[in-house]
């Protein structure tokens, strides 16, 4: 019973699916109602591994008073729009700029690089309009032809390389983990789905590799995070820092994986800034 509530503090309270919106809201309202879901349910979650089901229920009962799921995916949508930032991916597609014909030459001669996009929202972003991946799309709750629903924490882990893949997106994933080690762990369980470097040079220089984008105030304006702890958690975990990018909303990582180190840093909850307006996002590897 004990393992059961623990599971519901995983990625079983990430992001939402695409849905097609009905109307249109303000990108401010898409964010209080984003940031209100998101923080009932790490709420309903703390609740229900407490115990606490008199909490959980009223907890879920004030989210449905909101709008529920559905308002979260309109949201979630709606926020992904071009005049709301857009499809993070254009960044990724971008810094793979001096390596695309290589991948085209790679889907002519049959073996296109894989990518595993978790927390998927859409079939027709930028790496999918490129035609330069085997992509393969999943999400908690996927309502989307394309999109398997699958929890990536209970994703069968792979038998061989070809069930692997050159790069995986975990794009506006990771902050929506309720807790800080499962935030660890889902990046440790990453490096098991990575294939092992490339032979060809200059993607070698690119791939095995992880996309990750957050919103800035998880480095920014985190008790516990800023970039040098992130960039010391990542190197920890064999990867390298290709490229980065900040904007005033988000912050974009390619890490390239290189090799595991023979023995892992282990990474606490520490504050690292103080002050009533910071927010709490942090990474715990055990």
């Amino acid at each position: 019973m004990v393992k059961k509530r623990t599971k519901l503090k995983s990625l079983s309270h990430g992001r939402p699916p695409t849905v097609k919106p009905i109307r249109s809201i303000s990108s401010k309202a898409t964010r209080t109602l984003i940031r209100s879901h998101h923080t009932l349910e790490k709420r309903k979650a703390k609740a229900i591994a407490d115990g606490d089901e008199a909490r959980a229920a009223a907890l879920a009962r004030e989210i449905q008073l909101q709008g529920g799921i559905e308002s979260y995916q309109h949201a979630s949508l709606i926020g992904q729009a071009n005049d709301r930032g857009g499809d993070s991916s254009k960044v990724l597609m971008e810094w793979l700029a001096p390596v695309i014909s290589e991948l085209k030459d790679c889907v002519q001669e049959g073996c296109p690089l894989r990518m595993l996009e978790i927390g998927a929202l859409s079939t027709a972003n930028a790496c999918s309009k490129s035609k330069t991946f085997d992509v393969e799309r999943i999400d908690l709750n996927s309502q989307s032809e394309g999109i398997k629903q699958q929890d990536f924490m209970e994703r069968p882990l792979p038998k061989d390389n070809t069930e692997r893949f050159d790069i995986i997106s975990l794009s506006l994933v990771l902050n929506y983990v309720p807790d800080a080690a499962g935030k660890g762990d889902m990046l440790l369980r990453t490096i098991q789905f990575l294939k092992k470097p490339i032979s060809t040079k200059s993607l070698r220089d690119y791939f095995p590799s992880l996309f990750l984008v957050l919103p800035a105030p998880c480095v920014t304006n985190s008790r516990y995070m800023d970039e040098p702890k992130l960039e010391a958690i990542m190197e920890s975990l064999g990867f390298v820092g290709v490229k980065k990018k900040r904007s005033t909303k988000l912050v974009y990582y390619l890490w390239r994986f290189a090799s595991a180190p023979a023995k892992r840093t282990a990474f606490k909850k520490t504050e690292i800034r103080s002050g009533k307006t910071r927010n709490n996002f942090s990474i715990v590897l055990k």
